[in-house]
């Protein structure tokens, strides 16, 4: 599927760059800004991510969650020190929890699938 995605992006950034030689033949004017936006958007969207050049350790892995475990406690810390500030920040936080407590606490395949949801613009059941 993402061999699908790469031919159709790069097919994209094909048709917008035919397009806007049709405007410049037909405006006789350069668009060189459009051109080297179209270009390097073309460039970042379709190119292929490069592997790391090495793979975690346990040890390292360790590092990273303990790193964003303490990015955390300071999220925590912060809506906390809010909702004890402005009563209204909590009852902003608690009406609406029902749609960010789901988001949060999902796992990735569950984020997946609310992403594909919200894409397709169908309404959760």
């Amino acid at each position: 599927m993402a061999a699908e995605e790469a031919k159709s992006d790069t097919q994209l950034f094909q048709v917008l760059s035919n397009l806007l030689q049709q405007v410049e033949s037909l405006t006789n004017q350069e668009e060189v800004e459009l051109r080297a936006k179209i270009e390097a958007l073309g460039s970042e969207v379709t190119k292929i991510p490069s592997k790391p050049s090495k793979s975690l350790d346990e040890l390292e892995i360790a590092n990273e969650l303990e790193k964003l475990s303490v990015k955390l406690d300071d999220v925590d810390k912060m809506i906390s020190s809010a909702i004890a500030a402005d009563p209204q920040v909590h009852t902003l936080l608690s009406s609406t929890a029902d749609l960010w407590m789901p988001v949060i606490t999902a796992t990735s395949d569950e984020r997946q699938n609310l992403a594909a949801l919200v894409e397709d613009g169908d309404p959760e059941s």
